[in-house]
This record gives structure tokens, C-alpha cells and sequence, in this order.
């Protein structure tokens, strides 16, 4: 992967998170001694969370936001006292994700981090020697089970092996790759490989000489890929409209993508149930102001968000090209990585995810943020969520999901919010 990271040290992820700890984390972390610490002293580390009945613990935070551990040079005190192995595994392993695949691990990135979005630091193939480290703290917790679960259905009970899963993969990649299109007219060619192949019998029907596997499977796809480039349209404005239907299925999944709930990102709209509420009503019905869901948006309206972009830089079309691939050839976008979602179904709920970005960074350009700035931020807030909000996960939007995709609702959303 075209893909670079290092920590440059800006502390987002210190000030935006609620880090959770075990029972074994917690203790070490109190045999430290942080008491001894003038500026910790009757500070709380901890805080329950999940109920008074509850044993589960996170880090603290200061009123300001940031992680108590959080020094006045900007650096973990836990880090810089007793090294990196001492932090709790959660700060330690972000924003790398490790994701099972058969007998090995996929290393990702989440894009929350704003070094993935710019891009910064190695290679990420040398980062392998401290992720194996991580895979393996994960293996000695989980146990077998963490490299022994089969691989994600395509759809429901249509299963595939590793093998043919990697295939499937490397297709859906190869597309995004093609630097002859936009971003946008690439995801549109892999949903049209998923619409075609939610219709194919892998299994041959129980033949095994009619079964579509291994070389077979390969051919298919390449078959399908060039088939991909005649019949999917090719601007963004010969596709029609999202329908009344799309865009009313499409905005509140969209307002569970660019919100904030904690840290200092926090926005206004989310301080309170009603605030959250009147949020939802006002994203299902697309008028009027947008919602303060994040404290990046600004002061605006539906109307002014529904301006097209205009031509993206080669900067902000390697950006999302590089958070599609990554996602992909990760596995982040299906399986336990994404609230268990099969296959197919995982494709798409990513072509949901660049759609909501891509509305968001219209947003965000509306107070005269340079586009650039307003793509990147739009990737950081959309990925923060995606595959790690609990909403994200739950049937309603699954149920949503599943109305888009069968009305061809996906690439039109593509195309409009990518215009």
C-alpha cells in the first residue's frame, strides 16, 4: 500500500478518546506511583463506566479534555516514565487495526488519526515488527479463536474460503487503483462487481465441477471488471439523482457518520437528548440549518451543502483513494471489523461511508475552508466512526442499507456527492 504513518505527536488521540482499561491495566497503572506526582495528587485516574454496578474502567480526563496522562509537554507520562509497553494495549496499538484473516493478521489504519489522512512518516511495511508484536498480545487474549474464525460470508450464508475472499478483495482494490478515473467512478465500477455477484451461486449449485472457485473465480472477475468499464457510466453527472427515497434512507445514516460524542471535538448539537433529537429530526428532513453534530462544522444550511464540490486536487484524490484501499485490502470493511457484516454488504456500507464524506466536506467548505482541508477533515470525522460507532451496527441501519442497495440508490449517491 501507497500508505506512510508515524505519530507526529499532536495528542487528538489523547483529548477525543475514552480509553478503556482492564483489570490487569488498571492495577499496573496504579502500582506507578502517580500519587507521588505533585499535579496528580487526589486526581482521579479512573473513572467507572457502564453503571455503579459496573467493574469496567477508562482513563480519566481533565475538564479540558485531555487524558490526565496527558503532560504539559504534550506527551504521555505513562510513556515517558516506563516506556511504551507500560501504556494501556488500546493507546498503544492506535490507529493501527489488526483485523484476522485465516492463518495471519491484515494490518489497517484508521484515518481518525490526522498523520494517515496527510500521510505522514514510513512506509507502513515498516511499521510489521510492532504490529506482530500487538497480534500477538491479541492472540494471547483471545486464544486460538482470534485466527480460527472463518472467513466472513459473502451474504448471509454464502460462504467462501480465505482464498477466494483475498480474490474478491483484490479486484474490489485493483478498481479503486485506477488512476485513469475519479475516485467516485471507481467505487461506482465496485458496486457494480457487488450487485452482479450478490446474484452468483459460488458453490455451482453443490456440483463442485460447476463451483466457482480459485482460477474460475479469477477469470470471473476480470471478466467483470471490463465489464465494469462499458457499462458503468463514466462522469458523475450522466448518473441520475438519488431518488426521494435514497436521500431520505441516506441522511440519517449520514448524521450517525459526522458526529462527535466525546472530547474536545464534542459538538454542540450533541450536549443533550433533546439537542440529539432535534439533531435526527432535522437530518431526516434535510432542511434548514445543518445540526452541530461536530464541532469542526460550521454555521450553514442544507441548501448551501448541497453545492457541488467542483474537480478535486490529485492531494484530495490520493487521499481517498488510499482510505478506500486501505479499508479494503485490510478487511476493515466487513466481518468483526464492521459490526459483522458480510461481504457484499460491507462494500457497500464503505460506498455509504465516501458519500457521507464527501457531503461532509461540501459542508465544511461552506465557511471558506480550503477544499483540501475540508476533504481531509472529512475523512478524519467519517472514519472515526466507521466500524466503531455502536449505532453504525445496529439492524435500523442495516434495514437502511438494504434498501439502497437494491434500488440502486449507492452510485448515484456516489456520483451526486462526489460532483
Amino acid at each position: 500500500m501507497l500508505q506512510n504513518w508515524d505519530c507526529q505527536g499532536c495528542t487528538a488521540c489523547c483529548r477525543q478518546y475514552h480509553v478503556s482499561v482492564s483489570a490487569e491495566e488498571k492495577a499496573r497503572i496504579e502500582a506507578q506511583g502517580w500519587g507521588n506526582e505533585p499535579d496528580l495528587k487526589g486526581v482521579p485516574l479512573f473513572k467507572r463506566t457502564g453503571g455503579w454496578r459496573s467493574k469496567a474502567h477508562r482513563l480519566n480526563h481533565r475538564p479540558d479534555g485531555a487524558c490526565v496522562f496527558l503532560g504539559p509537554d504534550s506527551r504521555c507520562r505513562i510513556h515517558v516514565k516506563h516506556g511504551s509497553a507500560a501504556k494501556p494495549l488500546a493507546c498503544r496499538i492506535y490507529p493501527f487495526s489488526l483485523v484476522p484473516a485465516g492463518d495471519h493478521w491484515n494490518l489497517g489504519l484508521r484515518f481518525a488519526c490526522p498523520s494517515a489522512v496527510e500521510d505522514k512518516g514510513r512506509p507502513l511495511a515498516e511499521h510489521l515488527a510492532e504490529a506482530r508484536g500487538y497480534a500477538a498480545v491479541l492472540e494471547g487474549e483471545a486464544g486460538p479463536a482470534a485466527v480460527a474464525a472463518p472467513p466472513p460470508p459473502l451474504q448471509r450464508s454464502q460462504q467462501v474460503t480465505w482464498g477466494d475472499l483475498g480474490r474478491i478483495v483484490a479486484a474490489a482494490s485493483e478498481l479503486l487503483a485506477d488512476e485513469d478515473d475519479r475516485v467516485e467512478r471507481r467505487l461506482r465500477k465496485v458496486l457494480f462487481l457487488v450487485s452482479t455477484l450478490r446474484k452468483a451461486t459460488f458453490d455451482g449449485g453443490g456440483d463442485p465441477k460447476k463451483a466457482i472457485t480459485g482460477s474460475r473465480l479469477t477469470e470471473l472477475l476480470e471478466l467483470l471488471c471490463e465489464e465494469a468499464e462499458e457499462d458503468v457510466p463514466g462522469p458523475a453527472g450522466d448518473v441520475l439523482p438519488p431518488g426521494w427515497v435514497g436521500q431520505m434512507v441516506f441522511r440519517p445514516v449520514a448524521a450517525l457518520y459526522v458526529r462527535k460524542d466525546t472530547g474536545s471535538d464534542r459538538g454542540p448539537a450533541q450536549s443533550s437528548a433533546a439537542g440529539r433529537l432535534l439533531s435526527a429530526v432535522r437530518f431526516a428532513r434535510g432542511k434548514g440549518r445543518v445540526p452541530r453534530t461536530h464541532a469542526a462544522i460550521p454555521v450553514t444550511t442544507f441548501a448551501a451543502a448541497d453545492k457541488p464540490l467542483g474537480p478535486l486536487s490529485e492531494a484530495s484524490e490520493a487521499l481517498l483513494e488510499r482510505w478506500l484501499r486501505v479499508k479494503v485490502e485490510s478487511g476493515q470493511f466487513c466481518g468483526p471489523a464492521n459490526f459483522g457484516m458480510p461481504v457484499w454488504d460491507g462494500l457497500e456500507s464503505l460506498a455509504v461511508a465516501f458519500a457521507a464524506a464527501e457531503w461532509l466536506a461540501r459542508v465544511l467548505a461552506t465557511d471558506g475552508r480550503p477544499l483540501d482541508d475540508a476533504v481531509r477533515m472529512a475523512v478524519r470525522i467519517v472514519d472515526d466512526n466507521y466500524g466503531f460507532n455502536p449505532l453504525l451496527g445496529r439492524g435500523r441501519q442495516r434495514y437502511a442499507l438494504g434498501l439502497l442497495g437494491p434500488r440502486l440508490e449507492l452510485p448515484r449517491l456516489v456520483a451526486w456527492y462526489g460532483r
